[in-house]
């Protein structure tokens, strides 16, 4: 990649395990950013918002040599943002509103340097079949989804019990769409 050095904008450990399994090397730069987004922002543009404003506080620091990639995934459901849940309960109610409905859910991703830079983002639609309370009180016990946009990890157990139907990228839905990240790499910055 014209002798770029890459940088994961992102403290994710899922992010970080699909970046490495496109078999790059890779570092990890974060800063502190208020996830703010103006009030009259499309709900389909936030995540690209976000990952811009990730982004920003870490492009001044960037090297010449240095590629950045951020991210930022939301979970949509009839036109409201689910974001991470804040307790139990709260993950509860979150598991009691995806149960038995599609949901999208939508990652923008930043890639670039001090000189060239991209914006893009993927949208998965996930089903879920109808998920009986005692499976979400199980799920959010023993994998604690409190650090999770719709409070679920599609890697996890209750991906794999209760996701119905995929239309999309299941990478996307862990974090980062591998597939359009290769793309815009090999289109843009090889």
């Amino acid at each position: 990649m014209k002798n770029y050095h890459l940088v994961l904008g992102s403290q994710s450990p899922r992010r970080k395990e699909l970046l490495a399994g496109l078999g790059f090397e890779f570092t990890v730069k974060v800063k502190d950013t208020a996830e703010n987004y103006p009030s009259d922002l499309k709900v389909e543009r936030v995540p690209e918002y976000l990952a811009q404003l990730k982004a920003n506080a870490l492009l001044a620091e960037l090297a010449e040599d240095e590629l950045l990639i951020c991210a930022d995934t939301i979970v949509l459901l009839d036109g409201e943002i689910i974001g991470k849940p804040t307790s139990v309960a709260d993950a509860t109610e979150i598991l009691e509103k995806l149960s038995g409905k599609t949901h999208q859910v939508i990652t923008g991703v930043f890639i670039g340097s001090k000189s060239q830079q991209v914006t893009f983002s993927d949208t998965t639609l996930v089903s879920f079949k109808a998920i009986p309370e005692a499976d979400i009180a199980y799920y959010i016990e023993n994998y604690q989804p409190f650090d999770k946009a719709g409070s679920y990890g599609i890697q996890e157990w209750i991906g794999y019990a209760f996701v119905e139907k995929l239309e999309g990228s299941y990478a996307n839905v862990m974090g980062l769409p591998t597939h359009r990240v290769l793309e815009e790499l090999r289109r843009g910055f090889v």
